[in-house]
């Protein structure tokens, strides 16, 4: 889906115009650019957050010749997926996840009695 097939699904489904949907679009994304580029977050629960990610400077090779160049440090955008968005793309991941969870407060439960006695 691209950004025009976006407008036209939003507008469709709220019945909006489709210059509408566009100008929401449009503010949408704004916002999440101009918050993330003064190094904020943007945190949607359930779909995920967007954030500035920093990458130091480094040391590369040049493949072709063998030499080696200086890696300037960038500031990326980062897109962090939730839990929900996780969910709906790997159902099957989602329920492993969820039944290792289920386990480990029950194994943390067990071994602290065993830790105290061996305290004492």
């Amino acid at each position: 889906m691209n950004k025009t097939e976006l407008i036209e699904h939003l507008a469709a489904k709220h019945t909006l115009t489709k210059a509408e949907a566009g100008r929401i679009v449009e503010t949408l994304l704004d916002a999440v650019v101009t918050t993330v580029k003064k190094g904020g977050v943007v945190s949607i629960p359930g779909f995920g957050s967007f954030k500035q990610h920093a990458r130091a400077a480094r040391t590369g090779v040049n493949p072709s010749t063998g030499d080696k160049i200086k890696i300037a440090a960038a500031k990326l955008p980062k897109f962090t997926p939730g839990a929900g968005f996780k969910a709906a793309v790997d159902p099957k991941a989602a329920a492993r996840k969820a039944a290792k969870a289920a386990d480990k407060p029950a194994a943390k439960a067990a071994a602290k009695p065993a830790k105290k006695a061996a305290k004492k």
